[in-house]
């Protein structure tokens, strides 16, 4: 995947509670066999509504999404991140996250960027009030501003995930930090394996 240090850009203020992930990626979009087009499908019911926030011309090209607590609830699909980042965001603030969700989001470069829930209310209000907000997101940091409208503050992150985003390690890469002990391994492993049942019984 590929690392995230520092996410620069103007927002979607998605002021709604307990977003789950199938209104996060319908059910429908779940036959899809590749892993990318899911953007297209991202809020999709929602998109139906001219007035739904994603179709307003003003948010076109945001890159960091505001929503409100308790986002990314209900089952565990992986599309609801796919869905998200291709879309174009590169990160999700709220108050509150799904833990699988939330850990899906760190095992493929999506941020998730918990805050306080005074501070969410404030993002979303000033984003409401000014599409053309910019948001700073510093992951070694672990800060968020946005200084045009006067707000700071801070996001948990344990020091391994923070790790993981900083390099751009997803689950393969993680292993294969370890390429050379792997291959020394490979290398001295015997080169028989065991035989079945049938073959090791004795003729006759």
């Amino acid at each position: 995947m590929t690392a995230v240090t520092v996410v620069t850009g103007r927002a979607v203020p998605l002021d709604r509670t307990d977003v789950d992930t199938d209104q996060i990626i319908p059910s429908d979009w779940l036959k899809r066999v590749e892993r990318a087009g899911f953007g297209a499908g991202l809020f999709a019911e929602w998109r139906d509504d001219r007035d739904f926030i994603l179709n307003h011309p003003e948010h076109v090209g945001a890159t960091i999404l505001v929503a409100g607590t308790n986002f990314g609830t209900g089952s565990s699909r992986e599309h609801a991140v796919w869905a998200l980042m291709d879309y174009g965001f590169q990160a999700v603030v709220s108050s509150r996250f799904g833990d699988i969700f939330r850990n899906n989001c760190t095992k493929q470069g999506l941020l998730p960027v918990q805050v306080t829930p005074e501070l969410d209310r404030q993002l979303l209000d000033a984003v409401l009030a000014d599409p053309t907000l910019e948001i700073t997101i510093d992951v070694q940091r672990g800060t968020i501003e946005a200084p045009a409208a006067g707000l700071a503050g801070t996001f948990p992150l344990d020091e391994f995930t923070r790790e993981r985003l900083l390099n751009g390690w997803d689950d393969i890469g993680l292993s294969l930090r370890h390429e050379g002990e792997l291959t020394s391994y490979e290398s001295h492993r015997p080169g028989w394996l065991p035989r079945s049942s049938v073959e090791a019984a004795p003729a006759g």
